[in-house]
């Protein structure tokens, strides 16, 4: 159990921050801890701002996004041009960038700082584009804050490492399955998680059965998966806007 284990063992979302500034310096050692990453071709660039209405009231917020504009670039200066369809661009791109934001994740927490995702960010892709003034090629991909806490809340559940890890073969039981449902529910349980952000989602085309006493972690995200972006023309449009044609 290093030190690295133990940041990463640790983690915790942080929705509740100090105003208290971040350095320069320290803007830039986590953003090279992110650039250490492995990756495919470097499909990424880094955007933040500390100015407007940051949310949670974080001190930092970056925007990570698949570039590909750049690469083209340099292309251009080895004469050739690209042929690569852009879904697999996307989906390359898409690794880069994640491995990216986990290193700045794992950098900026073993610094005492605290982060949270923002997984929404790509539908809001074009008004990012404009604000930004971004050229084609380069996709919003996720949001991540940043700051000093101002919160301590417990290290959440996942999921036992029989429902993730398979030898050999993937092969999956009923009980592991229940049993992977019952400790998220109860890990976000003892939390009163759901509760105290008031955050349960409303049911459509059926009868709401769940009070925050049993309303826990399975049934909130079968409820976004069950509900949510049933229509791909969103995301889509967005991927258009910013120069890629899925």
């Amino acid at each position: 159990m290093n030190e690295t284990i133990k940041v990463l063992k640790n983690h915790k979302t942080i929705r509740k921050y100090k105003n208290k500034d971040i350095s320069r310096k320290k803007i830039e050692t986590i953003v090279r801890a992110g650039q250490q990453a492995p990756f495919v071709s470097q499909l990424y660039s880094l955007l933040y701002t500390k100015k407007g209405k940051i949310p949670f009231e974080a001190n930092i917020y970056f925007i990570i996004c698949v570039d590909f504009y750049k690469m083209k670039k340099i292309m251009e200066e080895r004469n050739w041009e690209p042929v690569t369809n852009d879904l697999s661009i996307l989906i390359f791109g898409i690794q880069d960038a994640a491995y990216m934001a986990q290193n700045m994740v794992v950098a900026a927490e073993s610094m005492k700082l605290g982060t949270c995702f923002l997984g929404g960010v790509p539908y809001q892709a074009a008004k990012i584009k404009e604000k930004f003034d971004l050229p084609d090629k380069v996709f919003p991909l996720v949001g991540l804050v940043m700051g000093y806490p101002d919160e301590n809340p417990p290290v959440r559940p996942r999921y036992q490492i029989e429902f993730t890890l398979f030898h050999d073969k993937y092969s999956i039981s009923n009980k592991t399955i229940k049993e992977a449902k019952n400790i998220m529910d109860k890990g976000y349980l003892e939390e009163n998680y759901y509760e105290k952000l008031d955050a349960k989602i409303p049911v459509k085309n059926k009868e709401e059965t769940f009070d925050y006493d049993n309303y826990s972690w399975t049934e909130h995200i079968s409820r976004k998966w069950g509900q949510w972006y049933s229509n791909k023309d969103s995301i889509l449009k967005n991927l258009k806007e910013c120069g890629f044609d899925i």
